[in-house]
């Protein structure tokens, strides 16, 4: 993940339950100053969610990345979660869940 502030997008909020987030309410960098929780995403160049971090207080309390199959399909999550071990969720062709 680049450093660089201008690659990310921000957001607010997400909605649903179902993978990858579906982020709402978009934010520009200069509403940040005063706000304790926001997301931070990237987009690939065909504007899927490859990464998103929920900032609270400065420190990053949840992240995501996000794989895709060349279909545009998810293929497989990353969550993490403060300082506990990553999870990874794998999926199957039609975008479901693979259960382990």
């Amino acid at each position: 993940m680049s450093a660089n502030p201008n690659d990310y997008r921000y957001f607010l909020s997400y909605s649903g339950v179902k993978l990858p987030l579906r982020l709402v309410s978009p934010l520009a960098a200069t509403e940040l100053e005063n706000r304790n929780t926001f997301f931070r995403a990237k987009f690939d160049d065909a504007d899927r969610l490859i990464s998103c971090e929920k900032i609270v207080y400065g420190e990053v309390e949840l992240s995501h990345l996000y794989e895709y199959r060349a279909d545009g399909v998810l293929a497989r999550a990353r969550i993490g979660m403060g300082d506990d071990e990553p999870t990874e969720v794998v999926f199957d062709e039609n975008g479901a869940p693979v259960r382990r």
